[in-house]
């Protein structure tokens, strides 16, 4: 996922939000840590990080959680912020978990893979990743990125997939993560010849950007409740721009033991797209608390 890695609110429910994630994370400051024993385990504190979009945090919770459950000693440093902060922190060792979204991950190593399938993505994964640092089991959970529109944008450009956009995207102000034009805008040209009239950073508010008509076209996560919600149309991707983006462990090796790794694999084993996208409407759009949505998670599926 880019890193996905790597996910949806208007400016007063991201403000919520934010402060659930810091309250997830030991206090006001996103960098605070909190650091939590188990009953057992090794001794050694598992670093557990998130970037800084709610559904990042809601994961990182889940792992947390799952292995305090083990009796790892687990920190956690939720809502740090993008890949690109996260990535060097995980390799420095100041992270041991974090979790990713492997196509997204790949395309941020490696911006001329063309791997798409899950498993041909975690092997040119594995292969590109550095000594230190590792991924884990893949889950069935996908979230990936899209372009979506309006209906009504899409009904009057009869938009259907990314491809319906040439010849349209000069006149369309595009939206997304402050870190979406410097990932994607040369890859739309090369793909699919896009060339948008402006780029605008919309960060967790894409979705409500695109219903208030402040961009047309939008970067939104396929787990995204508001795509419902507001009956959004995500464009369907003919020449796989958007690879793989299967939620997956990203963790430095050195810092990470058989019972954390178990742990770990056993929820990815358990998580899917639907539950995601259920649990994502508990903390995006009923404000949930992320912790108390994750624990209930791992109780329904006996990891606590």
């Amino acid at each position: 996922m880019t890193t996905r890695p790597v996910r949806t609110a208007v400016a007063a429910a991201v403000l919520m939000l934010g402060a659930a994630a810091c309250s997830s994370s030991g206090g006001g400051d996103p960098l605070a840590a909190k650091t939590t024993a188990g009953a057992g385990g090794s001794g050694k504190t598992v670093v557990v990080g998130s970037a800084n979009f709610p559904e990042n945090v809601l994961l990182a919770s889940i792992y947390s959680q799952a292995l305090q459950a083990k009796g790892v000693k687990v920190e956690e440093k939720f809502n740090i912020g993008s890949r690109e902060v996260l990535y060097g922190q995980l390799q420095s060792g100041a992270l041991t978990v974090l979790p990713e979204y492997n196509g997204a991950l790949l395309g941020y190593l490696d911006a001329k893979s063309t791997a798409t399938g899950k498993d041909a993505v975690n092997t040119e994964l594995a292969a590109k990743l550095p000594a230190g640092l590792g991924i884990l089991d893949s889950a069935a959970a996908e979230d990936k990125d899209s372009l979506t529109v309006t209906q009504d944008t899409a009904d009057r450009l009869g938009l259907k997939s990314i491809a319906d956009l040439t010849g349209k995207a000069q006149d369309l102000v595009v939206g997304g993560p402050p870190e979406f034009k410097s990932r994607r805008e040369q890859q739309f040209k090369d793909v699919y010849g896009l060339t948008f009239k402006e780029w605008k950073p919309t960060a967790d508010t894409t979705a409500n950007a695109l219903k208030d008509g402040t961009v047309q076209v939008g970067n939104v996560f396929t787990t995204d409740p508001k795509i419902v919600q507001l009956k959004l149309v995500s464009l369907s991707d003919p020449k796989n721009l958007f690879s793989s983006q299967n939620v997956t462990p990203l963790v430095n090796k050195a810092g990470l033991d058989a019972t954390g790794t178990a742990a770990l694999n056993a929820v990815s084993a358990k998580l899917d797209t639907a539950g995601l996208t259920a649990l994502m409407k508990r903390v995006a759009v009923d404000k949930e608390d992320p912790s108390a949505v994750a624990k209930d998670w791992l109780k329904s599926n006996a990891l606590n």
